[in-house]
């Protein structure tokens, strides 16, 4: 699964946990009593073996009628009883089926979760037993609890049943992990436990269906529906089931000889091979990297309304959320992060996770952190060094915002929910830990032990113990150190690194010192020496809380570069001087490497090397950098402002990434400068929605008159930057004229643009003249609140919203007001 994070799907993310909220960036003060149970991996008493449902469904009540039979045997002790999950369900009957008759069974139905079935007799391990269940799932009056993964787990979806909402489709979806399969199949709710499948739906003609495996058969019935018969030959998990109805256009794609196809919105189908055309050459690349091709028959890939999540790896069939839909148009400004990242992400899972499943969620890493880390190898293949490495660094980066995330172990053993496990350390870090251990042993020994691993526990059950095995099997080395620190611990090294250069001696002294709490990390490194016009690397081990490293050099270096790889998971305080700095953006050739430049660069623009620095970073090889520069830029120095003037003009013109242009106008426009005018008004015609934002906003900053008429005609086609640039010249200048197009957009945006647009949507609600309007806004704002306070944005919105509790006082305009207050509060209790 790829989470919906405010970090991690949305190019350009600006939001990180500790900048947030307070609250989030602290260490809990008082142990939760359920953090000192251990979570041991569930008792396995009977197997699942085959699961056939027979379901239709009911769109007026959200209900699903269904009808199972469930083949079993006991694991390895005889047993008469089985327990199934079953949340919320009314069950009709329960038989165990002899000879083709169901001979009914006495159970309990334990609140409502759980069903505790007595069988006919004892059976042993090698008997199988069927049994049958009529029952009828009733999702919509489940209440459970989601997570900052997963905001809902009930597991069966109803969006828009009625058809009442106006532009937004009718369907249904299913989501299962990590527990949510029992909410509308009984069945043992455990990643451990592997069953093939056949699944019956009976639905609407006019829809299409999706599900696990392949489309074994269709039947047209004579009332105006149609039964489609799905078989999945090859055992997975019940959190990997799923089902999809709806109206959505197939695009049919192979890799080899097995069908890869691509579910979309009939609006979006004309750009299906834009969106997902990548999927056969990522299916080839990891098959080929890992040594074990594609192990399922088809690859099916659909987008839904109203996800809860970013996307869900189910077996042969991932489910994505709208964020990945998008037109040609929107994919020009599209970045790697921007849905890229996800489509290779959830195809991984296919080998780690869905081939290889974790035996209990504790052990979420043998998913997900190998998911993460597939986001930077797709990358780095098909993009780049750079962009992989930029992609690490940010989730690095989101990793370390949060203090909290220090006080977790990757493999966890205690946690308060299990749904807690899917968070920053699991991904980010885990995925950091994977790259930093295909550093160690080389790339062909890590996939070697990949390829063990994957092959050793095919359609079973894993754990990182036996990742360790794997890669200990393929490499020769002894990895339980590693492990025991970066699996079985917590925490991450912060590093203070300095230097001292004796000219007598000839030598170069590099002091290490590990400044963190608890844990001392043994870390293998990188260190390499530029001196004389050559660099030397030398890989060294640290191995205590401070080490002191010696090494001959002829000459003075240049450049001591500690982490030479750049893959430590660390937090590093490094003593190099801004000429050091300057050589490193030159000389050293990764992308952290020159990022660490223009960030030393960037606050000593009076100096005439991190000018030489930031000059040359508007033209550096990797667009990131690029833009990293132009926003760096201090162009109140007439120096910088100076070469950087024409060089911008250049790129706003002409760089073949509209991200960099959009940038480049960006602060052309803060110029004011005499001439640019005809720049921006060119820029408008750019089919770049991020270009013209940009330019729409600089036109704004000279004539903001004229920018407020010219926005009017984007009203029928804008997304993106656009949108936010119009949001803002209606927002300053605008009037309840404009109200209907802004609360729409803000409306409609997803999490991330909805933070970017919230103070602009706020200020303009605390204005309105009409009634109505005010109200629309802070239920909107009270929304959005409330839905994502799991996030940390409560203080922000309860901000805003006391701001608007204070201009409509000031109107005297007491009923807006106190709705504000009721909102804060609203905010406050949920």
């Amino acid at each position: 699964m790829k989470k919906t994070t405010l970090t991690g799907l949305v190019a350009g993310i600006v939001i990180t946990a500790a900048s947030l909220s307070p609250v989030m960036a602290q260490a809990p003060k008082v142990e939760d009593p359920l953090m000192k149970i251990y979570r041991a991996t569930p008792p396995r008493i009977n197997d699942l073996i085959h699961t056939k449902l027979d379901v239709r469904f009911d769109y007026k009540k959200r209900y699903l009628y269904g009808k199972e039979w469930v083949t079993l045997k006991p694991h390895f002790y005889p047993t008469d009883t089985l327990r199934l999950d079953a949340k919320g369900m009314d069950i009709k009957n329960i038989s165990v089926v002899k000879n083709g008759k169901n001979i009914p069974l006495k159970y309990k139905y334990q609140d409502s979760l759980s069903l505790a079935i007595q069988l006919d007799k004892v059976y042993h391990n090698n008997e199988n037993y069927t049994i049958y269940i009529d029952y009828t799932s009733k999702p919509n009056q489940l209440h459970v609890k989601g997570s900052a993964a997963i905001n809902d787990a009930k597991g069966l979806y109803f969006i828009n049943p009625d058809g009442t909402e106006k532009d937004k489709p009718t369907q249904i979806w299913t989501q299962g992990e990590t527990e949510s399969s029992s909410c509308w199949f009984p069945t043992i709710d455990q990643p451990q436990q592997k069953t093939t499948d056949e699944i019956v739906m009976t639905v609407p003609a006019k829809y299409v269906t999706l599900s696990n495996g392949r489309l074994a058969s269709q039947k047209v019935n004579g009332d105006g529906t149609r039964t489609d018969t799905w078989k999945m030959e090859l055992p997975h998990s019940p959190y990997l089931f799923m089902m999809a109805v709806g109206d959505f256009k197939i695009f049919h794609d192979k890799w080899r000889n097995k069908p890869v196809d691509y579910y979309l919105e009939p609006k979006y189908a004309p750009y299906a091979k834009q969106i997902f055309g990548m999927t056969p050459e990522l299916i080839e690349f990891y098959s080929k990297t890992l040594g074990v091709d594609y192990p399922w028959n088809k690859y099916a890939q659909i987008v839904v309304r109203d996800y809860v999540s970013g996307a869900m790896e189910n077996t042969s069939a991932t489910l994505h959320g709208v964020y990945v839909q998008a037109t040609p148009r929107e994919l020009l400004d599209a970045n790697y992060d921007a849905g890229r990242s996800t489509i290779a992400h959830e195809l991984f899972h296919q080998w780690f996770g869905d081939l290889v499943t974790t035996e209990s969620w504790s052990n979420t890493t043998v998913n997900e952190s190998f998911a993460d880390f597939s986001e930077m190898l797709w990358a780095e293949y098909k993009y780049g060094q750079d962009e992989a490495d930029a992609h690490s660094y940010t989730a690095m980066v989101n990793y370390l915002a949060n203090p909290v995330n220090k006080t977790k172990n990757l493999v966890r053993f205690h946690y308060v929910d299990k749904e807690d496990v899917f968070d920053l350390v699991t991904y980010q870090k885990g995925g950091r830990i994977l790259n930093m251990l295909r550093n160690y042993l080389g790339k062909d020994a890590f996939y070697k032990g990949l390829n063990i691993y994957l092959k050793t526990n095919a359609f079973k059950a894993g754990e990182a113990q036996q990742l360790r095995l794997a890669l200990e099997e393929a490499s020769g080395r002894d990895l339980n150190w590693f492990f025991n620190q970066w699996y079985y611990g917590q925490g991450n090294p912060a590093l203070t690194i300095s230097y001292k250069w004796d000219d007598a001696a000839k030598k170069e002294t590099v002091y290490l010192q590990q400044t963190q709490e608890g844990n001392v990390f043994i870390l293998p490194m990188a260190i390499d020496i530029y001196a004389g016009g050559k660099k030397v690397r030398h890989n060294i081990w640290m191995n205590n809380k401070a080490d002191t490293l010696t090494f001959a050099s002829a000459v003075k270096p240049d450049l001591v570069n500690v982490d030479g790889n750049k893959v430590l998971l660390a937090e590093k305080k490094d003593s190099k001087t801004l000429d050091e700095y300057v050589f490193q953006y030159f000389n050293a050739p990764l992308y952290l490497d020159r990022f660490e430049a223009i960030d030393h660069a960037t606050p000593e623009q009076g100096s005439t090397g991190a000018q030489k620095v930031m000059i040359a970073a508007l033209k550096d090889k990797y667009y990131g950098l690029r833009i990293k520069a132009i926003r760096g830029l201090n162009m109140a120095n007439d120096d910088v402002r100076n070469a950087a003037q024409p060089i911008l003009i250049s790129l706003a013109q002409t760089d073949d990434n509209t991200l960099v242009r959009a940038a480049a106008i960006g602060v052309l426009g803060k110029l004011k400068a005499a001439g640019m005018m005809s720049l921006f008004k060119e820029s408008l015609k750019s089919q770049s929605y991020a270009v013209q934002g940009s330019a729409l906003n600089a036109i704004s900053l000279q004539e903001p008159v004229q920018a407020f008429e010219l926005a009017k005609g984007f009203e029928k086609d804008n997304k993106g930057n656009l949108t936010q640039a119009m949001v803002h010249i209606y927002a300053t200048s605008g009037s309840g004229a404009q109200w209907p197009f802004v609360y729409k957009q803000y409306q409609d945006a997803g999490i991330q643009v909805k933070f970017n647009m919230i103070k602009e949507f706020a200020a303009m609600t605390a204005k309105m003249d009409k009634p109505e309007y005010v109200m629309q806004g802070i239920d909107a704002l009270k929304d959005f609140g409330v839905k994502y306070k799991v996030y940390g944005i409560a203080p922000v919105v309860i901000g805003l919203l006391n701001d608007v509790k204070t201009q409509r006082t000031k109107m005297n305009d007491t009923t807006s007001a106190n709705a504000a207050d009721d909102a804060i509060k609203a905010i406050n209790t949920k």
